[in-house]
């Protein structure tokens, strides 16, 4: 790993080396291999001193197609805690580039499409929240162009967490509402 100064996530699987794209692209079934991979391949780019590029993985691993009860995800449950142990580090400072990740969030959830593009969007909304309270007095803003030009409606708190409690993996809403 190039940044070996950067501590690992507790949160996430731990990698021996470098990973790529191939890593989580081998698995078309976006199965348990499929999650477990992109879980790797976010600490792996955390490791490297790349804090979006991890999160964009993050949000790669709730493309898996699993019911929550799957014994990856019990070892390794939905990264919300993951999510909010990088934001920490994010906030401190020193951790690379991380972009934007309130503004990462709105769009993604607002833009989402493709298989279980609805769960998806609401976990989207979730990491909204999360990052909104854990980045809260931080140079991280809200899209408002985008609010305006599109009269979006950011959903509320309480109703993130109802539509995960419907669409959700087993147990993810229990996961999720320490984070909210």
């Amino acid at each position: 790993m190039e940044a070996s100064s950067v501590e690992p996530c507790p949160w996430l699987p731990p990698v021996a080396g470098r990973l790529g794209p191939d890593s989580t692209r081998r698995h078309a079934e976006k199965g348990e291999d499929f999650y477990l991979a992109a879980l790797s391949y976010s600490q792996s780019l955390w490791l490297e001193g790349k804090p979006a590029q991890a999160i964009l993985q993050l949000n790669k691993a709730w493309m898996a197609d699993l019911k929550g009860d799957e014994e990856v995800v019990l070892k390794y449950p939905p990264p919300y805690q993951a999510l909010r142990w990088m934001l920490v580090r994010i906030r401190e400072g020193g951790s690379g580039f991380s972009g934007d990740p309130l503004r990462h969030f709105q769009h993604l959830a607002s833009r989402m499409s493709g298989p279980r593009s609805e769960i998806r969007s609401w976990r989207a909304w979730a990491c909204f929240w999360i990052a909104a309270k854990d980045l809260q007095s931080f140079a991280f803003f809200r899209d408002g162009v985008q609010i305006a030009r599109e009269g979006l409606w950011i959903p509320g708190q309480n109703r993130v967490f109802g539509e995960i409690c419907k669409l959700g993996w087993v147990n993810e809403a229990k996961r999720l509402i320490e984070y909210l």
